[in-house]
């Protein structure tokens, strides 16, 4: 079986792919890939099903040798990558050598890029997926992120290497947001109508305190009307809570699954690779829609991705 070796690991690596979905009344969030939409691309750009697992890398990438030819895209972020010393571009399909290494450094734009390789990465599912949830220590390879001198396997090769792209104006329609839509949350009214404006109006900066789990904002702190006291609650990925700080928290891939902060908002299932493409000290802000935008926005976005087959 093809392998692939963990020569350097990157920041923060770990397979991934779209999830676990339906496990949160046990408990279990979905987690998956930060960015769907870079992990279904780089997957069609390699003649995978578009749910293939692949190495999510965060800030830094990895440097991975392969023992057999392979063809892999690199998707989401630009991380400056080379094989064997030759630059390699993002959104295009390519083959590697066997004994090629990819080398993937810093990120020059977004948080996360995608190693996407024909085959997947074949790793054990858990509850139904292949996506580590570091958290708990589950899925993924042996549960947690990669490390120097991990062997991964490579799943069978479903086709042979044609040196697809993605579109130029596939990418910039497709480009992550720093406006981030949202749709109100059950606890709108629970917040003063000065700080609904506040929280429309405003920038927000991403903190150091931004993971898999949450996003912790910074900025102008939200006020709550007196004498709300809420019981925990079911919460939904991209869920903007706020804590009696008044700083709000985007919950994202790996969040809780209850919680008993209000919550002011809801990032819509359009925009939530954009959330996983934001670094820390990024500034962003929020714009309000109603449900039927929301539901029209991801019909779109769905259409651009489905395109592409």
């Amino acid at each position: 079986m093809p392998l692939i070796r963990v020569e350097e690991p990157g920041l923060f690596t770990t397979v991934q792919d779209l999830g676990r979905p339906g496990f949160g009344p046990l408990g279990v969030s979905p987690s998956g890939a930060a960015d769907p939409i870079a992990l279904r691309l780089g997957n069609k750009l390699v003649g995978n099903p578009e749910g293939a697992a692949a190495l999510e890398m965060t800030l830094i990438g990895g440097t991975f040798m392969f023992s057999e030819p392979a063809t892999v895209a690199l998707a989401g972020s630009d991380f400056g990558a080379t094989l064997d010393s030759a630059p390699v571009p993002v959104w295009t399909a390519l083959h590697v050598p066997p004994g090629g290494t990819l080398r993937i450094g810093p990120t020059r734009s977004g948080a996360r890029c995608y190693l996407c390789v024909n085959g997947g990465i074949a790793v054990e599912p858990f509850l139904g997926s292949a996506s580590t949830h570091v958290l708990s220590g589950l899925g993924g390879f042996r549960g947690r992120a990669l490390q120097k001198a991990d062997i991964l396997e490579i799943g069978p090769a479903t086709c042979a290497f044609d040196g697809r792209t993605v579109p130029a104006a596939v990418c910039q329609s497709l480009a992550p947001r720093k406006v981030l839509r949202v749709t109100d949350a059950p606890q709108i009214d629970w917040f003063t109508e000065a700080s609904r404006s506040v929280f429309y109006t405003s920038m927000f900066k991403v903190t150091e305190e931004a993971n898999r789990m949450g996003l912790r904002l910074e900025g102008p702190p939200l006020a709550m009307c007196p004498g709300g006291h809420m019981i925990t609650e079911g919460v939904a990925l991209g869920a903007v809570q706020v804590p009696p700080g008044g700083q709000p928290i985007i919950l994202f891939v790996e969040q809780q699954t209850t919680g008993g902060y209000p919550k002011i908002a809801n990032v819509i299932a359009a925009d939530l690779a954009s959330v996983g493409q934001l670094r820390p000290r990024d500034s962003i802000r929020f714009e309000r829609v109603d449900l039927a935008t929301a539901r029209a926005l991801l019909r779109e976005q769905e259409r651009t991705i489905l395109a592409l087959d």
